[in-house]
């Protein structure tokens, strides 16, 4: 049984607070973002508990989550970090690939990342991604620090709502004209 650290339940709180977030705002018709489910081909099932017990990925997923907030086509993945440099090999080719084309349709695509041991969460726009990928694959850091990101991006905690990201969304809607 796998326990609270353990690799198998990583991101599983972030992931419920996004949860209970998404459904709030289904609740109050501003968004409607679904989980996307990674596909997986179970190899051995626990007869008497009906658990997959051995299973291995179909394809690679590409984001977390996909919707529309207010007709806009949404994309995001929710990510963890527990030290102040964040290490872009916790993002993958195709993800940032997936996410450009994204963007490249109108849609927003962007990252939400938990800093564990700062309590705090981050909005990170796939535009502001890019910066750091590129210096990545051109010769330079591999991570981004804390003190890389712009303030006006960490999301501030609101009554009811555990991950309040629409204002982000916003910001970001702004900031492109």
């Amino acid at each position: 049984m796998p326990t609270w650290s353990s690799r198998g339940l990583r991101g599983s709180l972030l992931e419920e607070m996004i949860n209970l977030t998404n459904e709030k705002y289904r609740e109050n018709g501003l968004a409607l973002i679904q989980k996307v489910p990674t596909p997986i081909t179970p190899i051995t099932i626990d007869k008497e508990t009906r658990h997959i017990t051995l299973a291995y990925f179909d394809q690679k997923s590409t984001v977390d989550y996909i919707g529309a907030v207010q007709g806009i086509p949404v994309c995001f993945d929710a990510k963890e970090c527990a030290v102040d440099t964040f290490a872009l090999q916790n993002i993958h080719p195709h993800q940032v690939q997936f996410m450009r084309d994204f963007d490249k349709q109108d849609g927003i695509a962007f990252f939400l990342i938990y800093y564990t041991s700062r309590d705090v969460m981050y909005y990170m726009s796939i535009r502001e991604l890019n910066g750091f990928w590129d210096r990545m694959e051109n010769g330079g850091r591999k991570s981004f620090r804390f003190d890389e990101l712009k303030d006006n991006y960490f999301i501030k905690h609101k009554g009811g709502q555990m991950v309040p990201y629409l204002d982000m969304i916003q910001l970001d809607l702004n900031e492109r004209g």
